[in-house]
């Protein structure tokens, strides 16, 4: 299920040029209503669930269903974002609550190495071998051709 935005807690990140979920939205999706000053998902149907507008969201306002592999059926789950970490709140049915920590990404805005450090390779787009194989997966003893 796609993220949606609860109208009742959305504040439109204090009338803003741009709310947080705008920003951080990979496939921009998420929009500012002018006239009621509240976020929305514009297209749900585009929308890859990846959780950024949920996290990034200061006053919790977005949501997302909980995938079955991490969320059991009918239970609930939020995240609250610290300066260092994201606390997630899983609610059962029962009521029953667990909460599990995780820390984020603490690297500046574009000092990130986009090839994670490897060599980009021969540059063939033919070569048997992916971008980075060969010294990430070891195999650079031998050669495929």
């Amino acid at each position: 299920m796609p993220s949606y935005v609860l109208p009742d807690k959305c504040d439109g990140c204090k009338a803003l040029d741009k709310t947080a979920c705008q920003y951080i939205c990979p496939n921009d999706l998420m929009v500012l209503n002018k006239d009621l000053m509240k976020a929305y998902n514009r297209e749900p149907e585009l929308c890859w669930e990846c959780y950024n507008c949920v996290k990034i969201c200061p006053v919790q306002a977005v949501e997302v269903r909980g995938y079955a592999d991490f969320v059991p059926l009918g239970a609930s789950v939020t995240p609250m974002r610290g300066s260092d970490s994201i606390m997630w709140t899983v609610k059962f049915r029962n009521g029953m609550l667990k909460r599990f920590k995780f820390p984020i990404r603490t690297t500046e805005e574009g000092s990130a190495v986009p090839a994670g450090g490897f060599d980009e390779g021969d540059g063939d787009l033919n070569s048997h071998m992916l971008f980075t194989e060969p010294e990430s997966v070891r195999a650079d003893f031998f050669t495929l051709k």
